[in-house]
């Protein structure tokens, strides 16, 4: 398997920031909504959506509106390649 780091380095940095890091802990028991989200930390909205963002542009994140409702979740594909390029790169291979 060939290791892409640019393709893995902006996930890899979105996801070294703490609250982020739990935001992605929460969407991985599946789909929560960002008042829900928001609900959990102690910080304003427009923080989350900064955070937020910064997930959806690394691609980990996927976003889907309903009304005024953003629903947010993991994209489980991407997620799998992360770890398999993470193998990788520790288990030298």
């Amino acid at each position: 398997m060939s290791k892409n780091y640019e393709d893995n380095i902006k996930i890899l940095k979105a996801l070294g920031e703490i609250n982020r890091l739990k935001i992605v802990d929460m969407l991985s028991s599946g789909e929560k909504c960002a008042c829900i989200l928001l609900e959990s930390f102690h910080f304003t909205q427009p923080t989350l959506s900064h955070h937020m963002k910064v997930l959806m542009d690394s691609g980990i994140v996927k976003c889907r509106k309903e009304g005024t409702w953003i629903h947010y979740s993991l994209d489980k594909e991407l997620c799998n390649d992360v770890i398999k390029f993470l193998n990788g790169v520790l288990n030298d291979e």
